[in-house]
């Protein structure tokens, strides 16, 4: 049976910090404040994903009270999924996501990121969709003053039991 997730993230633009989306370093005059390394996309499509196999969110996983994760590669958010993926004895179908920001433009980096998203799943790059868009400079992602992201995701669960009514 298949089951979907939904992932939602936000961080705030600030001076000093790398912009790194879906694993890539992004030239841009600001990088997002995280505990980690505050990658919006690869948050988002970590929650889709531990949302799909009825997991909470990233935060149960990779709490940022917990030292061990500060400046972590997202990347490593997204193995622990993958791996969470099978422990519940399922299969990740596909990822999808849309990245919201008004500036730096993101579509020159899009291909890289699917590479490292789907790496980092195990998936073949055909079933990792990533698309950006801008906010059209309304509120807070339209001021430039932080960067979102939301994903969906689909795994095919294999449990040997009868549905609940």
């Amino acid at each position: 049976m298949v089951h979907v997730g939904i992932g939602y993230d936000v961080h705030a633009l600030v001076e000093g910090e790398s912009l790194i989306i879906g694993g890539v370093t992004i030239p841009h005059k600001k990088g997002l404040k995280g505990h980690s390394d505050a990658d919006v996309l690869m948050h988002a499509i970590c929650d889709a994903v531990l949302g799909a196999i009825g997991e909470r969110d990233i935060g149960q996983f990779f709490p940022d009270t917990d030292p061990r994760w500060k400046g972590v590669a997202s990347k490593v958010f997204l193995e622990e999924a993958q791996r969470q993926v099978g422990f519940h004895k399922g299969t990740l179908v596909n990822v999808d996501a849309t990245i919201i920001a008004q500036e730096p433009k993101l579509n020159p980096h899009v291909t890289q990121m699917v590479q490292n998203i789907a790496e980092a799943l195990h998936l073949s790059p055909d079933r990792v969709g990533v698309k950006a868009t801008t906010n059209e400079r309304i509120g807070f992602l339209g001021r430039e003053e932080g960067i979102a992201a939301m994903a969906v995701a689909s795994v095919d669960i294999n449990r040997d039991r009868k549905s609940v009514v």
